[in-house]
């Protein structure tokens, strides 16, 4: 990989417990926030580059033609699809990867699933925000993180990797949206 910078950062919105979905897959009715996602379409507007699975992106069209980086087991290794970029991680590497795509540097925005939260996770985040409806669960949901099933809250997770929360903002006050932004220490 070549020297030049990258920032990964990951983006979520969770219940109380961690989830990131019902039990349904979707997104609680009370996560979906306008506030919280016009701050998260910001967000993905600064990345060079957007990563999320394959269900992500089918269920969300790509209206803003930013790049993408699809993960998905039915890639053979990195290939162009669709008019995205496809990559199956036990093909190859990330540092492969962000070398191809990534020459000259540049932001990275992972807004998931859970599979790709911590396949991140393991690479390293340099930023997450953590946006969390507070006073909303979703039990037998989809957790954050695989750790999180393993009853790890997403704040003890982001601790063991090294980050630490940096900034806290309310984003809807009415509807108790608040998110916190953790940084490598």
């Amino acid at each position: 990989m070549s020297g030049a910078p990258i920032e990964i950062h990951g983006y979520a919105i969770v219940t109380d417990d961690d989830r990131i979905a019902g039990p349904d897959g979707e997104t609680p009715i009370a996560l979906r926030n306008e506030a919280d996602w016009l701050n998260f379409q910001r967000e993905l507007d600064r990345a060079d580059l957007v990563v999320l699975g394959r269900r992500g992106h089918q269920a969300n069209p790509n209206v803003k033609g930013r790049r993408r980086l699809v993960i998905s087991n039915s890639a053979a290794g990195l290939e162009a699809r669709e008019g995205e970029i496809w990559w199956r991680p036990a093909a190859v590497s990330w540092p492969d990867v962000a070398a191809a795509l990534l020459p000259k540097g540049g932001r990275v925005a992972v807004p998931g699933g859970q599979g790709v939260f911590d396949l991140f996770l393991a690479i390293g985040y340099d930023a997450f925000h953590l946006t969390r409806g507070l006073g909303v669960i979703a039990p037998g949901g989809r957790a954050l993180f695989s750790a999180c099933d393993r009853r790890a809250s997403a704040e003890t997770v982001l601790t063991e990797a090294g980050l630490q929360p940096r900034e806290t903002r309310i984003l809807d006050k009415a509807a108790n949206i608040v998110l916190t932004v953790w940084r490598k220490s």
